[in-house]
């Protein structure tokens, strides 16, 4: 299995992602799109007749099936079947309470269904050569193991990552610990779509990010939440970026002291590993910008550095921007706040 990890909201005020760019009209892109609930064969299954049961679900979901049992459950592959099958309907006993809090939440999948597809559309759009998914499965699996993954042939929703931030269980050690609060805020059922084009435009776009100095870097995840961000045209910007509105907020009001920041430390140029990682990627804050702050303000620049390059570009195409050079990116946007 190939993983790749990571409600349509008007856009608003200074959250719009469009900045009053038009916005294609995909309706008439044809998308082949269903769902399969995985999690409810699971939780139905006899458990008087648990090992049979177990292996004709797995044959019904020939790729998923065989990886949920031993990429998201764990399940050695040297045990025997009936060893299997007792591990499996120990984590159903077990996590009986998350399924049901997830019936009560997504009792109706098709407005997600409706989300992704247009999503999907927009890809189509823009690259119309990517072969986008057939179906989506959703699943429910460990609270802190995966979440959202795209397969070859899938995209796949892990809805115990979506249960509302709020939901008690995220709140314990065990979550916490792989995933914080400032992670774990985002287990919301909106945050599906997202995470569904983010894992696409991950795998249409991987990245390579070793021993590139750290502007680059900056302006590669740049790049990829501006495509993002035309793939989900009407989705908020903060959640694109994975923050919350008021740190969306705080840092367009701080913009110029963010890229001060970069600038008199010296740090655009820099390929120390020590320092990138304080500005690019998940963390709870960034420390020079105070408690409040949100991590990972090296790709919030980056991103503004190619928006300020596609204005100045309004005919390349999003081919043409992934395909430009970070530096040349870099260097022709100009870009000061």
């Amino acid at each position: 299995m190939r993983i790749v990890f990571v409600f349509l909201i008007m856009c608003g005020l200074l959250f719009s992602c469009n900045n009053g760019e038009k916005v294609p009209d995909v309706s008439g892109i044809k998308i082949e799109l269903s769902t399969q609930r995985f999690e409810k064969e699971l939780f139905a299954l006899d458990t008087l007749n648990f090992t049979t049961q177990l292996d004709l679900l797995q044959a019904k979901y020939p790729s998923f099936g065989e990886n949920f049992l031993a990429t998201i459950l764990n399940c050695d592959p040297r045990w025997s079947a009936d060893t299997a099958a007792n591990y499996v309907r120990g984590f159903i006993t077990a996590y009986k309470t998350v399924f049901d809090t997830a019936e009560i939440v997504f009792k109706d999948f098709t407005p997600y269904e409706k989300e992704i597809k247009q999503g999907l559309q927009f890809l189509k759009h823009y690259f119309p050569n990517y072969k986008t998914p057939r179906k989506i499965i959703t699943y429910i699996g460990p609270l802190d193991g995966y979440g959202d993954i795209l397969s070859d042939d899938a995209i796949i929703v892990g809805l115990h990552h979506h249960l509302g931030k709020n939901y008690s269980l995220y709140k314990t050690a065990m979550v916490q610990e792989i995933y914080p609060g400032y992670i774990s805020n985002r287990f919301e059922p909106g945050y599906i779509t997202v995470n569904s084009m983010k894992n696409m435009v991950l795998d249409l776009f991987r990245e390579k990010m070793e021993d590139k100095p750290l502007v680059q870097q900056m302006v590669e995840k740049g790049k990829r939440l501006y495509v993002l961000s035309k793939i989900l045209p009407a989705t908020d910007e903060y959640k694109l970026i994975g923050y919350t509105k008021e740190q969306l907020k705080d840092v367009y009001e701080h913009e110029r002291a963010i890229w001060d920041l970069f600038v008199q430390n010296n740090f655009l140029q820099t390929i120390d590993n020590n320092i990138i990682k304080n500005y690019i990627g998940e963390s709870p804050k960034t420390q020079e910008l105070g408690e409040a702050s949100p991590g990972n303000i090296g790709s919030f620049t980056g991103w503004q550095i190619v928006k300020k390059f596609m204005q100045k570009n309004p005919g390349y195409s999003l081919q043409q921007l992934m395909a430009a050079d970070a530096e040349t990116i870099f260097r022709e946007a100009k870009y000061k706040p």
